[in-house]
């Protein structure tokens, strides 16, 4: 019943439940969840690529709308460079979902993977990144950067999905000069609009399986508060080292895929 015609056995809804959860943590500290929860979906016996990724955007929405509420009551984020970047997004997310099955992952999958590899390595051997807040633009000049990453990002939001939270967190550090505890906050805000916009195709397309996506989401909704509120009691060092590592997460997987589509 929980997966409108799918046939789930309690071993694997216990294992989505898992993957939810921990997908909510992730996306609330750092972004990257669905890494975690995507995967999970696409083991489900039945389910089509397209399907897992509209029932994962349906699950992510509950994770990200509770760490974004939780963040924005204690951190205040800058709403002022969130929201436009959140309008573009959802507008690009929108677009993204409609090209998702026709898109070529083979040319966009190794870009990524590059992106990845030097974002970690830059991170890694600059320690003071993301540490302290020291914004690089003002004006018209840092809106139009910030509406700028919510394009690209979102669209790959809606194209792909996972790590969309951990590429909005490096744009904030790294283009605009954000702390990683402030660009966490304002990613979550720009990662509700992106699920949005892709659930905003996906849901009269009929692609969501709506029980299992409650389900998702409700795990989804616990793992983000929690996340939200250890990175907000431990702030920018804590959020640095889980960056890296769902970084590191990123290139293994990406690159497996990767190799999968070249040498498989």
């Amino acid at each position: 019943m929980i997966g409108g015609g799918l046939e789930i056995t309690w071993v694997t809804l216990l294992l989505l439940i898992a993957a939810g959860f921990a997908a909510g943590w992730v996306d609330a500290v750092v972004g990257g969840g669905g890494l975690l929860q995507l995967p999970a979906l696409l083991m489900v016996p039945g389910i089509t690529p397209v399907q897992a990724l509209a029932t994962n955007k349906l699950g992510s929405i509950f994770g990200t709308t509770t760490s974004a509420i939780t963040y924005a009551r204690r951190v205040k984020p800058s709403m002022t460079t969130a929201l436009p970047m959140a309008a573009a997004a959802l507008l690009a997310s929108y677009g993204g979902a409609v090209v998702a099955a026709s898109l070529p992952e083979r040319i966009i999958l190794p870009l990524i993977l590059l992106a990845l590899i030097g974002v970690g390595v830059f991170t890694a051997v600059k320690p003071q990144v993301g540490q302290l807040e020291k914004l690089r633009y003002a004006g018209m000049g840092h809106l139009a950067r910030a509406v700028t990453i919510g394009l690209i990002i979102g669209f790959y939001d809606g194209v792909l999905g996972p790590g969309t939270g951990t590429f909005l967190v490096i744009a904030l550090v790294t283009v605009l000069g954000y702390n990683f505890l402030n660009s966490s906050a304002q990613a979550k805000v720009v990662n509700v609009a992106t699920n949005l916009g892709a659930l905003l195709y996906f849901f009269p397309a009929g692609h969501v399986f709506i029980g299992l996506g409650l389900v998702l989401g409700a795990a989804n909704m616990a793992g983000g508060y929690l996340g939200a509120r250890m990175a907000i009691a431990k702030g920018s060092k804590f959020i640095r080292v889980v960056f890296l590592v769902v970084v590191f997460a990123l290139v293994l997987k990406l690159g497996y895929d990767v190799a999968m589509d070249l040498f498989g």
